[in-house]
C-alpha cells in the first residue's frame, strides 16, 4: 500500500498532520467552539422549505457572486455595508485562505500574535505564503505599542489580528488595531469569529472600516448563528477587497443550497442568536467558579474559557515548551476529563486547556469533572 511519504507531495508539506480536533464519542463535547443549543424547529422548517425550492433547479449552477446572500449579511452587520462591501464562502477559513491567495503567495509573509487561531498559519502554508510567529505578552496580552513595534520590524505582506482571540477568548483594545493599521504596509485582517458573544462595550473593527482600504474584518455564521454544519464565513471591507478576492474565488464555490439554507437562518436570526445571552451566562459561570477554585483563567470575550489546569498560578508564555515544575501536565488533565465523559481541547499551551461554553448540564458536567484534577 502506497504511504503519504511515498507521493512526491511538496517538501514544506512532509511529517505534517491534518489540522482538526479530536472527534470522539462522549456525553459531554466541549472542544470545538460549537453552539450546544440544536437549531430550533420553526427555524428548521424554513430552511427546509427554502432548500426545498432549491432542488428542482440543481441542474443549474448557482449564482456566482451571491449577491442576495451578501446583501443580507450586509444588512446584518449594519454600519452603512453594503452588497458591494462584503463576500461569503464556506466557512471564515475559505475567506482568510482567498485573502491570502489574493495578497500573500510565495516571496510574501503573514504575521500573526500567537497563541491565537491554529488555522492562519497553515492557511499561509497553503498559499505559499511565508509565516511569522509574532509575540504576545507573557499573560497572552497584546498592547499597541508592542503589536506595532512588531509589525514595524517585519513589515509583513498581512496581518492577522483576532478579536476576541483564539484560544485566549480576549478581545483586542481597538487601540491595537489602530497601531497595527498605522505601521503595516499591507493588509490587515482581524478575525472577529466569535463577536457575538463579546462583553458589552466591546468595539468591533467594523466600526473603523471607513477609510481604511486595507482593513478586513472575517465573521463566521458558525458559532453565535449555530450555524457550523451550514459553512458559511463571511467578510467585511472596502469594495476594491472584494473585488480582489474575485480574482482569486473558484467559480460556483458557494452552492445554491448554501446559499439559500444562509439567507433562512438569516431571515431567522433573532430566534438563532436567542441562545447568545444563555452561553454568554455559562461562560461567565465556568470563569467565575474556576477563578474561585484557584485557577488562572483568561479573560473571555468568546464562547469558550481558557484555564490553567493546577499547579503554580503563575501565567506562561507562549514560549514556554514546557510545563515547570508543579505544573499540571494538561495533556494529562485533558485526559483525566475526558475519562469522565467530557472533552475539552488542548491547544499546545503547556499547563492550560480550553473549554467551550455550552448548556447548563454541559457546564454542570465539565465544573463536576474538574473535581478529578
Amino acid at each position: 500500500m502506497t504511504a503519504l511519504e511515498d507521493l512526491p507531495i511538496r517538501d514544506d508539506l512532509r511529517g505534517l498532520r491534518p489540522y482538526g480536533a479530536p472527534q470522539l464519542d462522549v456525553p459531554v463535547r466541549l472542544n470545538t467552539n460549537e453552539n450546544s443549543y440544536p437549531v430550533p424547529e420553526p427555524v428548521v422548517e424554513a430552511i427546509g422549505k427554502a432548500l426545498a425550492a432549491e432542488l428542482r433547479d440543481l441542474n443549474r449552477y448557482p449564482d456566482r457572486d451571491a449577491v442576495a446572500l451578501r446583501a443580507d449579511l450586509a444588512e446584518y452587520l449594519g454600519h452603512g455595508l453594503t452588497v458591494d462591501h462584503v463576500w461569503a464562502a464556506n466557512g471564515s477559513n475559505e475567506i482568510q485562505q482567498q485573502l491570502l491567495q489574493a495578497f500573500g503567495g510565495p516571496g510574501r509573509t503573514a504575521l500573526g500574535f500567537t497563541p491565537a487561531y491554529s488555522m492562519h498559519p497553515l492557511l499561509a502554508l497553503g498559499t505559499g505564503t511565508g509565516w511569522i510567529p509574532a509575540a504576545r505578552d507573557a499573560d497572552f496580552g497584546l498592547t499597541a505599542d508592542a503589536a506595532a513595534a512588531q509589525v514595524r520590524a517585519h513589515r509583513p505582506d498581512v496581518v492577522f489580528l483576532c478579536s476576541p482571540n483564539n484560544p485566549t477568548g480576549t478581545a483586542l483594545d481597538p487601540a491595537v488595531v489602530a497601531a497595527v493599521l498605522a505601521e503595516a504596509p499591507g493588509m490587515v485582517i482581524v478575525d472577529e469569529a466569535y463577536a457575538e458573544f463579546a462583553r458589552p462595550g466591546t468595539v468591533s473593527a467594523l466600526a473603523v472600516l471607513p477609510g481604511h482600504p486595507r482593513l478586513v474584518v472575517t465573521r463566521t455564521m458558525s458559532k453565535a448563528f449555530g450555524f457550523a454544519g451550514g459553512r458559511l464565513g463571511y467578510l467585511a471591507a472596502d469594495p476594491a477587497v472584494v473585488a480582489a478576492v474575485q480574482l482569486v474565488r473558484l467559480p460556483y464555490h458557494l452552492s445554491a443550497l448554501t446559499q439559500a439554507a444562509a439567507r433562512a437562518a438569516l431571515a431567522h436570526r433573532d430566534a438563532l442568536l436567542g441562545t447568545v445571552t444563555a452561553i454568554m451566562r455559562q461562560r461567565d459561570r465556568i470563569v467565575a467558579e474556576l477563578r474561585a477554585r484557584g485557577h488562572r483563567v483568561a479573560d473571555s470575550d468568546a464562547n469558550f474559557v481558557l484555564f490553567e489546569v493546577g499547579g503554580d498560578r503563575q501565567l506562561r508564555g507562549p514560549s514556554e515548551a514546557a510545563p515547570r515544575p508543579g505544573v499540571v501536565d494538561q495533556a494529562a488533565a485533558w485526559r483525566t476529563l475526558l475519562d469522565a465523559g467530557v472533552l475539552v481541547r488542548d491547544v499546545g499551551l503547556p499547563g492550560w486547556l480550553r473549554v467551550t461554553a455550552g448548556t447548563p448540564a454541559e457546564t454542570d458536567a465539565f465544573l463536576s469533572a474538574m473535581e478529578e484534577l
